[in-house]
């Protein structure tokens, strides 16, 4: 088998997260104790779409959900279109396969109403985890940046003069953000305690825990989860729903898409263009309210 290759190769030359290698690994380390266990086949190179689809029954019969089904398969898919590019394989036994149907996993952004409820309404602690914390969802909502892109943002990479902060985004790439001079205040009130802390083990990343290391996901999440437990019914309160929210908001107040394209990081605009379907309620309301034709 040549899974060490293929994670090697995600891993150096498509500058794959290690999250992201990890899920790659496991699902061809399930895949290939499929193959040992049902038909005894030890090397999963020269497995056909037969076997393939045996898996996918296999799955489907357990009752796991055809998203995760999807993502599974488009592991193997990766995998053995690697083989083929390197002359492992004379060809890819999933070309032809058609992924399972899926429903549209719709996200709903936080209002605007609920925005300014968690910026201005709710009482921050005084004291290093409340200007942390204030900062991080003001920053989030206000740039639009991934969750381990705030994580790995670095001192250096924020420039008041500018007013601009880099962020290192999917496979290494660097963008630069507008910073707003109301999250500048937020990121200067934070500092004050950042440079109070007696101990710092982590000083190029901005955002540290009271501990002074460089926080982590599940921190973010749960500091998302809480403030906006206080302001929100919605079922997902997660750092991705600000994201979502930045996007949404920019489109409802007549930005273009390319624009918006561009602050998310996004490589196409069908990236981008998940997100317009709140900006096109909006659309439509105006049209309603404004076209001579409407008679309601």
């Amino acid at each position: 088998m040549s899974i060490p290759s293929f994670l090697s190769y995600l891993s150096l030359e498509r500058k794959y997260s290690p999250h992201t290698v990890t899920a790659y690994k496991a699902d061809l380390e399930e895949w290939a104790l499929f193959c040992a266990e049902e038909f005894s086949l030890k090397d999963i190179d020269s497995a056909n779409y037969s076997l393939i689809r045996s898996w996918i029954v296999r799955l489907v019969d357990s009752k796991i959900s055809n998203r995760t089904i999807n993502r599974k398969i488009a592991s193997l898919k990766a995998y053995y279109k690697f083989l083929l590019r390197i002359g492992q394989i004379a060809a890819n036994p999933l070309a032809k396969h058609t992924a399972l149907k899926t429903t549209k996993k719709v996200e709903i952004p936080f209002s605007e109403l609920e925005m300014e409820a968690v910026l201005q309404q709710i009482t921050y602690a005084d004291d290093f985890e409340g200007a942390r914390d204030n900062l991080i969802v003001a920053l989030l909502y206000t740039t639009g940046m991934r969750r381990a892109e705030m994580i790995n943002l670095k001192m250096g990479n924020v420039d008041f003069s500018s007013m601009t902060l880099k962020v290192l985004g999917k496979r290494n790439k660097e963008r630069i953000l507008p910073l707003l001079s109301s999250t500048r205040e937020l990121f200067e009130q934070y500092f004050e305690y950042r440079d109070a802390l007696e101990t710092i083990e982590d000083g190029d990343f901005v955002f540290l825990s009271k501990a002074g290391n460089k926080i982590y996901e599940t921190l973010v999440y749960r500091i998302i989860n809480r403030y906006f437990s206080e302001v929100s019914s919605k079922v997902k309160k997660s750092p991705h729903i600000l994201r979502h929210t930045f996007a949404t908001h920019l489109l409802n107040k007549g930005a273009d898409l390319n624009s918006v394209k561009e602050l998310l990081g996004h490589s196409s605009l069908a990236s981008t263009q998940v997100y317009t379907h709140n900006s096109i309620a909006e659309l439509k309301k105006v049209h309603s309210a404004s076209h001579p034709r409407n008679k309601e």
